[in-house]
């Protein structure tokens, strides 16, 4: 695929949502931060309603430290893994009290030094919390990009190398989220609706499927 044909996608998808936002619900970097944590393997929509009953009760590190992992657990019970989930968040927020005086690192090495950070969830936060021109891939992500001819890659972080390299400059800070909700609601694994995306007759899949 040629600059050409990048720049003409993320232009339509662009225009489609200017401002793309996560889907999960935050209201600061602390909030976002834990609830990426809890999103591994995890629906947004489950993760929202948990954190819709965990946020005003405690939203930062010490008051969700306070509640311990056994109190944490009340919350977070519906969302798969949430016994190591409510380890790593409790541990997490105490590092964060501890030795980042309870604010959440801009940095990729600090943010992954936490405990449940890995790549992925940093570059979450450093993408939307920061605005930072991170590349967080997730399956979505992955798969949009090989399908399409985006940015081919046989593993997930040849695909966020090739993505931070190939996608226009102008539409880095945003990609993640244009090409995740791509993923989620048009290029769909088993049945992509080729037939109503807005980019088929720029994407690159061999076997098109109409609606």
């Amino acid at each position: 695929m040629n600059r050409e044909k990048r720049h003409a996608i993320f232009s339509r998808l662009r225009e489609q949502n200017p401002e793309p936002k996560t889907e999960l619900n935050y209201s600061s970097p602390f909030e976002l931060l834990i609830a990426v944590i809890l999103s591994a393997q995890a629906t947004d929509v489950g993760v929202n309603k948990a954190t819709a009953k965990l946020y005003p009760v405690a939203n930062t590190p010490e008051d969700i430290y306070a509640l311990g992992v056994e109190g944490l657990k009340q919350y977070i019970r519906t969302i798969g893994l949430f016994n190591s989930k409510a380890e790593n968040v409790i541990k997490t927020c105490k590092a964060l009290v501890e030795q980042h005086n309870s604010q959440v690192p801009d940095t990729r090495e600090a943010l992954e030094a936490l405990p449940g950070v890995g790549r992925k969830t940093a570059n979450v936060v450093l993408n939307t919390a920061f605005r930072q021109p991170a590349m967080a891939v997730d399956t979505h992500i992955f798969r949009v990009s090989n399908r399409t001819g985006i940015a081919p890659g046989k593993n997930v972080l040849a695909v966020e190398k090739r993505l931070v390299r190939l996608v226009p400059k102008e539409f880095l800070l945003d990609a993640h989220h244009w090409l995740i909700l791509h993923g989620r609601y048009t290029c769909k694994a088993r049945k992509p609706q080729c037939g109503s995306c807005i980019i088929e007759d720029l994407c690159e899949f061999k076997d098109k499927l109409s609606d």
